[in-house]
């Protein structure tokens, strides 16, 4: 049975949330959500992909990665890893980047909590991202950030039913 993510947008609170069950055990998804080779395989939205160059996935650590396109666009990201529980939780923050992982200056912070819980059929995902104004909340929605979030859910899905796990 396949899942659809449920998105909630809550501007006063300047926080989305997402949420989306899938048929896999916790330890499968959160592998995918850890392993650099597993993350590349799923993180874009399609015709996208991304490359990680770098992950130290630790509290203090960082995961540095380009989005890049067929047509030769090239996006970097950098996220800091605050807190890990885990198959429990990520708390992280992060935002466009350089290819050398500097953040520019007035970068407008993304934080992310995202939980994993066991269900009757696999895991629930829910991702929080919260925003310092809702001006930031607003920039991101119009670059398309619920679309991406929502089709890279659906290649997470793909992923965990095939056998590359």
């Amino acid at each position: 049975m396949k899942h659809e993510a449920k998105v909630i947008q809550d501007l006063p609170g300047k926080t989305i949330i997402v949420t989306r069950e899938f048929n896999a055990p916790p330890e499968k998804v959160w592998r995918a959500f850890t392993e650099p080779a597993l993350l590349d395989k799923w993180w874009a939205p399609k015709p996208w992909k991304i490359e990680t160059k770098a992950l130290d996935f630790r509290p203090g650590g960082i995961w540095h990665f380009c989005m890049f396109g067929e047509d030769g666009l090239r996006f970097w990201w950098r996220v800091d890893y605050e807190a890990i529980e885990p198959l429990r939780s990520i708390i992280a923050t992060g935002g466009a980047c350089d290819e050398n992982a500097v953040l520019p200056p007035n970068t407008p912070p993304m934080r992310r909590l995202t939980e994993f819980a066991a269900t009757p059929t696999g895991t629930l995902v829910t991702i929080t991202i919260t925003f310092e104004k809702e001006s930031d909340l607003r920039f991101m929605v119009e670059r398309g950030m619920l679309a991406g979030t929502t089709a890279v859910f659906d290649n997470l899905d793909e992923l965990l039913g095939s056998n590359a796990l």
